[in-house]
């Protein structure tokens, strides 16, 4: 039995036990081909993708979740982290803003959307995705935590591994969900 094939979309410099790093010159999410390229006839078991989707727009990322629904086997998953509109912090909110603060090269200075729970969760419902929420603000900015399981899939902008979260005092939250595709898909 091979290994399953688990993938890491726009690893940055994020490294994971079991996990595939990809960079965006070999899995570009706004080119198919690029999938295609890298895949060929195989599919993924899973996904992983931390802050990557705000740099798509909306018509991007829901033509992304399209294309990592047709590239994952039926039953595999994409968990998918984005920041938080909700999240009631100033800092953070100018931090994440479209178009983002300070210079170009900051790492949100081409932002195109900053999503709350219910958009995130539209945009692979869409796609045919069976979908999770497990962190996020609901609307009146309280957090939401649902146990999951980080060795399935580890988001680093979590409440369980940001080194921001401590003490009880949220630093930095996410958006994060389990997209799966169904098994008869």
């Amino acid at each position: 039995m091979s290994l399953p094939l688990n993938v890491i979309i726009g690893a940055g410099s994020q490294a994971w036990p079991g996990w595939l790093p990809t960079q965006r010159d070999q899995l570009d999410l706004n080119n198919r081909a690029s999938f295609e390229h890298y895949f060929g006839d195989r599919r993924a078991d899973a996904f992983l993708c931390e802050h990557v989707w705000e740099h798509l727009t909306l018509e991007q990322g829901q033509a992304a979740a399209q294309l990592c629904f047709d590239f994952l086997k039926p039953g595999g998953f994409l968990r998918c982290a984005v920041p938080d509109a909700n999240f009631p912090d100033e800092v953070y909110q100018r931090t994440v803003q479209v178009g983002g603060p300070g210079p170009a090269d900051h790492p949100a200075a081409d932002h195109q959307i900053v999503y709350d729970a219910c958009q995130f969760r539209a945009v692979f419902e869409g796609a045919g995705f069976e979908v999770e929420l497990l962190e996020y603000c609901d609307a009146q900015g309280r957090f939401h935590y649902h146990g999951w399981d980080v060795t399935a899939g580890p988001i680093y902008r979590s409440l369980m591994l940001d080194h921001r979260n401590r003490d009880g005092k949220l630093g930095c939250v996410s958006i994060i969900l389990d997209a799966r595709k169904p098994e008869e898909a």
